[in-house]
């Protein structure tokens, strides 16, 4: 094929081509290519012989949209090699539909087209790629149509056959290639504006560079994740649709916290992993963002924003005002059967899609996400009726904590006999717990039945902490707010008369969705959960408190969050403590903080040194003179009091020295709300940090989605439930 239509072009082409060859050799001694001594078939090649053709190895991938522009991003070689079998597998394969990514996404052979699984998502286009082309100005390679790739690789097997080169090809979007040789292949870009005369060299612009094969070009190919699940952690985000300082999705956040758990498990898991122990903990995100502003509330708020200063005012709209839509009798609502629900759908999505899965389930929440997760494991129940028929149904169940009617409450006392007089008087439960024993007695309840049913709703009432969800049904509890009815918290009234019970505390009440599976471990990221409970009202956790379904309970922030907010004290009012601090990933802690600890714990012995010093030179300026002939005597007086001198001076010590005073003293008691254990965990501060705390607040908050020490906290929790431990334990 020749240039259509311009023998003068044709002639400076051809003029122009030993500059080109000499500029393509040059950039394909830049271009990051296979060594000599790499596998590649026609790097190997003899130029002078004929006949050594091998067909190219094609490698799968797909396109995204990053800031606005198509980027190809490869399959690992795992889900390579199974699209490529599916392909090759016959006539069915455009009906074939193929997972990739561990499940989270589904491949349509057919259309070319890869979908999300879990998640709505834009669905993105897929290639069986051998040929690519990279310009100047291009990051990554750019692979060609697969029919086009196909005439590429026709005409490159005719080249090398039959060892004649220089061949040109026509693109149908009118761009020429030219096959110099196995190493060097250019793409012409078409010439916009050319006049009569054809264009001139100049305008022809840097050729692209043309590759042959995946393993000719600069790109990164995992080997894929392991086909065993051991667990499954729903994360909720926090306010706003954005959820790190580069304005990403929760599914572009979590897929970095899944990467990470990877390469953690790889590094700090690796015996288990050999001996086939363990598989891989899979993270799927929860959003309730989009549901929550789909509503229609947008177009409302919209029509009082004011104009000015608009782009703040559509940032505080999308993401503030999240915190008072959680506070709103509505959308609150709103909020918390979309969380609940979707861990639901996705769960039982899950288990469809994995029958095998034996493994348990936890929940994450990072900042406002944590809260709600809080609020919904307080007021689950702990007895979970026809579990496997729910785990089956698409339908999910809700209930508000206690949807127990009267007739129920007495059938559980063994009292419904006495359900028709209750009802011919319009007694209901609220009233029925307003009723004293005289009233009981009017209405002709014998005294032992009095006697059941003024005990049941005294328990429920005056409830101190001790799990009994089944035993004591809370009635409407009120949003985000853990009632006296769960046994949450205490209060006491302005006379100090101890406790009382009070829901009326300024929130309002809404219907708790139940979740259809028993979390094992929530973790909260950034979590300002203490904080809310004690804007509520509520002054303390009750040691003997735990969540109804949830076992363990772990608050992890960093020290420079500003939304971030401890939970122990809350347990423990009276004690004052150090969080536990995260170790790092590596197992060390940081050279700056080693730093600083050393210097605290020398300024303490100077400190202890120098007071003793004075001391005993007060001893010796105010000690009283002996006489001569008990010289002896004072000798072994001086040589006690010296000894008892020291003997203060190390007891003086021990009180001034903390670090001495913190190992003795004994494990604090956080109480049952992590089954024993403690609660708050705070990372460790990255040197920069710690140079000013203001200019690093924003991103501490936002952290925890690329952190290393947060993920390995969250593994290694997670496998101590199934008996695996680190490799070696971090100090």
């Amino acid at each position: 094929m020749i240039f259509p239509d311009s023998f003068l072009m044709s002639c400076l082409l051809e003029s122009e081509m030993s500059s080109v060859e000499s500029h393509q050799e040059q950039l394909s001694q830049s271009d990051p290519s296979p060594s000599p001594n790499s596998c590649s078939s026609f790097e190997l090649l003899d130029m002078d012989a004929g006949g050594l053709y091998e067909p190219v190895s094609p490698h799968w991938f797909y396109c995204k949209i990053i800031d606005s522009k198509e980027t190809w991003i490869p399959f690992n070689s795992e889900d390579s090699q199974q699209l490529e079998e599916a392909y090759g597998s016959g006539k069915d394969c455009n009906g074939r539909v193929v997972p990739t990514d561990g499940g989270r996404y589904d491949v349509h052979l057919g259309e070319r087209m890869r979908y999300a699984v879990y998640w709505d998502e834009l669905a993105s286009e897929v290639r069986r790629c051998t040929w690519f082309y990279k310009g100047d100005k291009d990051n990554k390679y750019v692979p060609y149509s697969e029919s086009f790739s196909q005439v590429l690789e026709e005409t490159y097997m005719l080249a090398v056959t039959l060892d004649e080169w220089k061949k040109k090809l026509e693109s149908p979007n009118r761009e020429i290639i030219i096959l110099h040789n196995p190493k060097l292949m250019v793409h012409y870009q078409p010439v916009a504006g050319s006049d009569e005369w054809g264009s001139t060299p100049t305008e022809q612009g840097r050729p692209r560079t043309v590759k042959r094969g995946v393993e000719n070009i600069s790109v990164d190919i995992h080997c894929g994740e392991p086909l065993q699940i051991d667990h499954l952690v729903f994360v909720v985000h926090g306010i706003g649709p954005a959820c790190d300082l580069r304005f990403r999705s929760i599914v572009q956040c979590v897929n970095d916290f899944r990467s990470v758990s990877l390469n953690l498990l790889q590094t700090h898991f690796k015996k288990a992993q050999e001996n086939q122990q363990i598989g891989r903990v899979e993270f799927l995100p929860v959003n309730w963002h989009s549901p929550l502003h789909s509503t229609g509330v947008d177009v409302d708020l919209q029509r009082i924003t004011l104009p000015s200063i608009n782009r703040l005012r559509h940032f505080t709209n999308d993401t503030i005002l999240d915190v008072f839509f959680y506070n709103s009798p509505t959308y609150c609502q709103t909020i918390v059967d979309t969380v609940a629900s979707e861990m639901n759908r996705i769960y039982t999505l899950f288990l469809q899609r994995n029958p095998n899965f034996k493994g348990g389930v936890s929940i994450a929440g990072h900042s406002l996400g944590s809260l709600i997760l809080f609020d919904i494991l307080t007021n689950q129940k702990d007895s979970l009726v026809d579990m496997d028929s729910e785990k089956d149904a698409p339908n999910i169940v809700t209930d508000e904590g206690d949807t127990l009617t009267l007739e129920e409450d007495l059938k559980k006392l063994q009292l419904s006999e006495f359900f028709s007089i209750f009802e011919k008087e319009k007694v209901d439960k609220e009233a029925l717990a307003l009723c004293t024993d005289k009233d009981l007695q009017e209405m002709g309840i014998p005294l032992g039945p009095r006697k059941k049913i003024l005990n049941y709703f005294r328990t429920r009432k005056n409830s101190m902490g001790i799990n009994r969800p089944t035993l004591q049904p809370a009635s409407r509890v009120t949003v985000s707010n853990i009632s006296k009815e769960s046994g949450f918290c205490s209060k006491t009234d302005a006379t100090g008369n101890g406790d009382y019970l009070d829901v009326g505390i300024g929130q309002v009440s809404v219907k708790y969705p139940r979740l259809i599976y028993k979390p094992e471990i929530f973790f909260a990221f950034g979590s300002p959960i203490g904080m809310f409970l004690t804007v509520r009202g509520l002054k303390r956790i009750d040691p003997n408190y735990k969540f109804p379904t949830c076992k363990g309970f772990f608050n992890i922030y960093h020290p420079f969050d500003p939304v971030a907010y401890r939970i122990e004290p809350m347990v423990v009012p009276g004690v004052e403590f150090e969080p536990m601090l995260i170790p790092h990933h590596k197992g060390r802690k940081r050279m700056h903080l080693e730093l600083r600890e050393g210097l605290t714990r020398m300024s303490m012995d100077l400190k202890n040194n120098l007071l003793g010093s004075l001391r005993m030179a007060w001893k010796s300026f105010t000690r009283a003179p002996y006489p001569a002939l008990q010289a002896s005597e004072s000798t072994e007086e001086t040589e006690a009091e010296s000894d008892s001198s020291s003997e203060k001076l190390s007891d003086v010590n021990t009180e001034e020295t903390p670090v001495a005073v913190k190992e003795e003293v004994p494990p604090i008691n956080v109480g049952m709300l992590n089954g024993g254990q403690r609660i708050d965990y705070v990372l460790q501060e990255k040197p920069i940090e710690s140079f000013n705390e203001y200019l690093f607040a924003l991103q501490s908050h936002l952290c925890y989605w690329e952190s290393e020490d947060t993920v390995l906290l969250v593994l290694k929790e997670i496998y101590q439930t199934q008996g695996i431990f680190l490799d070696q334990p971090l100090q």
